[in-house]
């Protein structure tokens, strides 16, 4: 099968057969019952089917790169499990400023839209620093999950044990360490009016609002209720009360969710700050954590560094209704851009996360997140993963996606857990 590489004007279509078992999105909807179930719970952005149409967006530095390594495996997975994924690319970040002059183009945002799913590989670099801020790549970012409605942030930070020693961290400190961070999107201090840099008294005051509406607050709180109550059951939420209004009412309200809605699930409370220090002292006693959304992007850093590398780790953007975007954690890390140094990893997981929660196909994701388990226990390894003496082969991008490619191939189907 010829695979075709054409920015938003040729789509390649992967084929494949049909599996049925189901996965639900994370409940977003106002829901009275005590204890929503699974099936409940559902709001898939598409009911399963055999084709899907799925944009990608490579965007800057090694995304290219990542994104035909994920591509390759994608296509394995389709021609063994029977169905097709029809990509299409569309810009975003600097290419798309470059091309464009519009870091996330009014065309990509339709397409994004018109799609089953959105996966991004990366955005950014030392190109476009001192554009104006209109014209950087993370505005884009921030532009699409503002116009997708994209309020919900899953990223997982599971320790593998292939890669205990990779982290920082003291191997009895992270082992087992299995944490889902829930960071609400499109609110707080990165949204809220009004904002700028302005000339008081002779001198340059900047200033930005941390605001936060009860609705907000309530449809998050619902989304990591729903998370908790399908992991072990403990959801900590991290706001700064203390000190800030805005976190009083974060606290309200999400107490008012999971009482009413989640009773089952244990709810405490910690202030950011000494979350950020727990989150190093003793990683295992968080399971699922929900946050604003400044809060949120300063914790999921820090807990994705327990794993010992962003190149293992994916995350979800979801919103009430629509398309999501799973993206993985890292940078597009221009430095080793076109080097076959990258690790397509965090993308591939990122595809298995939309697989489960976007496409209904929890046996296909289980798939994916197995063939990466076996790449690692054969003992391949990325620059960014491989450590001095571990016996392992150090291998490149293409590499390492031809060899998640071939475990998709040969390994045995099994049926998914849901979370």
């Amino acid at each position: 099968m010829k695979l075709s590489f054409a920015l938003a004007l040729t789509s390649t279509i992967f084929s494949a057969s049909a599996f049925s078992p189901s996965f639900h999105r994370p409940l977003t909807s106002t829901s009275s019952s005590s204890s929503p179930s699974p099936s409940s719970s559902a709001l898939n952005a598409v009911s399963r089917k055999d084709s899907y149409d799925i944009t990608l967006l490579p965007g800057d530095g090694i995304g290219p790169e990542i994104t035909e390594a994920t591509k390759a495996v994608l296509k394995t997975l389709c021609d063994k499990c029977g169905f097709e994924m029809n990509l299409k690319e569309a810009l975003i970040g600097g290419c798309a400023i470059d091309e464009a002059g519009d870091p996330f183009p009014q065309s990509s945002l339709d397409q994004c839209l018109a799609s089953d799913s959105v996966l991004l590989a990366c955005i950014g670099g030392y190109k476009w620093d001192g554009n104006p801020r209109e014209l950087r790549p993370e505005t884009g970012l921030l532009k699409m999950r503002k116009e997708m409605g994209l309020f919900a942030n899953l990223r997982p930070a599971k320790v593998l044990p292939q890669l205990i020693d990779a982290s920082t961290l003291k191997r009895e400190v992270v082992e087992g360490v299995d944490v889902m961070v829930v960071r609400e999107l499109t609110g707080d201090v990165y949204f809220g009016t009004p904002k700028g840099i302005d000339e008081v008294d002779g001198q340059r005051v900047g200033y930005n609002n941390m605001i936060y509406s009860e609705s907000e607050i309530e449809r998050i709180a619902r989304v990591a209720g729903d998370v908790a109550s399908k992991r072990d059951g403990r959801l900590c939420s991290v706001d700064k009360a203390n000190v800030l209004d805005v976190s009083q009412l974060w606290r309200d309200v999400v107490i008012e969710v999971i009482e009413k809605d989640f009773p089952d699930v244990e709810l405490s409370h910690m202030y950011v700050d000494n979350a950020a220090m727990q989150l190093i002292r003793w990683p295992k006693q968080f399971d699922t954590i929900v946050c604003g959304n400044i809060f949120g992007d300063i914790l999921s850093d820090e807990a994705s560094m327990l794993v010992g590398s962003l190149g293992m780790l994916p995350s979800a953007s979801i919103g009430e209704s629509g398309p999501g975007v799973f993206e993985p954690c890292h940078g597009s890390a221009p430095d080793i851009a076109g080097e076959n140094k990258a690790n397509p990893l965090a993308m591939i997981l990122s595809a298995a996360m939309m697989l489960r929660y976007d496409l209904d196909r929890p046996d296909e994701a289980q798939l994916l997140e197995d063939a990466v388990e076996a790449v690692l226990d054969q003992g391949l390894r990325t620059a960014d993963i491989k450590q001095e003496g571990d016996g392992c082969e150090l291998i490149g991008c293409v590499e390492m996606g031809k060899a998640v490619a071939a475990q998709v191939e040969s390994l045995e189907m099994k049926s998914a857990v849901t979370v």
